[in-house]
């Protein structure tokens, strides 16, 4: 306690700091009403600044940077906030240029919680970042990823069909991924998703999701976090994340120099093969 005490103490400072030269510094707010996404300005009492519970802030950024287009703000983003934002960029939802990054280091018991391997930001991604908090080493991988692979095909397709029956369609997955964005989400087409069926035909609706994260997803957990039927999405995306890199040799989040693979013409992409 007394170290979260301190970082927050820490925290409250860069904030302090940062609002004399920003529009506003995006946060999460805790009030008596409960805690949610928040922009702080010169004034606000930081000490209402708070780390969880954890949500994708970068969705905010995204919207605020759209409704003021020459606002410079900053963020408090953890080590996957950050990757999340710069898949974000890529893409065009935010402008790297207009954001200050205060990177926030996760405990060694948060990576090991989310089986993360990089809990704190990469400041090198950013054209303006700090760290605050002392990094903790990365957690080793989902134990349930292992225990994946050394089924067989027929014991794979059960374990997804069982876990998929649970699904109530509710979008919640959908709708707090920070990659989430397209206008027209393939996932309410009747043609692909029938509407007013429980649980949604399988596989479609999960694959469906699990291909259009392919080469996006960073790992946050926030999907699985708020399924009510306690799906376990992450293993699903940690297996496309580690499909995507040892076949494109991308990793989400990790360069925000390096074009994404499936957001490319065959043309404009590494991967063009003399045939």
């Amino acid at each position: 306690m007394a170290g979260r005490d301190t970082l927050m103490e820490e925290l409250a400072a860069h904030v302090a700091d940062k609002l004399r030269e920003l529009d506003g510094v995006i946060a999460s707010r805790q009030t008596a009403e409960g805690t949610a996404p928040y922009l702080f300005q010169e004034g606000d009492a930081l000490s209402q600044l708070a780390l969880d519970p954890r949500y994708p802030l970068s969705t905010t950024v995204s919207m605020l940077q759209k409704r003021f287009p020459e606002a410079r703000f900053g963020i408090v983003a953890r080590g996957c906030d950050s990757r999340a934002l710069v898949e974000m960029a890529k893409r065009q939802q935010v402008d790297a240029d207009r954001l200050y990054l205060l990177g926030v280091t996760c405990t060694a018991e948060e990576a090991e919680e989310c089986h993360c391997a990089d809990p704190a930001p990469d400041p090198e991604q950013w054209p303006q970042a700090e760290i605050i908090g002392t990094p903790v080493p990365g957690a080793p991988p989902n134990p349930i990823v292992a225990e994946y692979e050394g089924m067989s095909l027929e014991e794979r397709r059960e374990f997804w069909q069982q876990q998929f029956r649970k699904c109530i369609k509710c979008y919640g997955c959908r709708n707090i991924c920070p990659e989430c964005f397209c206008e027209v989400c393939t996932l309410e087409n009747p043609a692909w998703v029938e509407p007013g069926v429980l649980s949604p035909p399988f596989p479609m609706f999960h694959l469906i999701r699990a291909m259009h994260m392919a080469a996006r997803c960073v790992g946050c957990r926030q999907c699985e976090l708020v399924c009510p039927s306690h799906i376990p999405l992450t293993v699903l995306y940690d297996l496309i994340r580690g499909d995507v890199g040892d076949l494109l040799g991308y990793a989400p989040g990790a360069d925000i120099e390096m074009p994404p693979p499936l957001s490319l013409t065959l043309e404009e992409g590494p991967f063009v093969r003399n045939v």
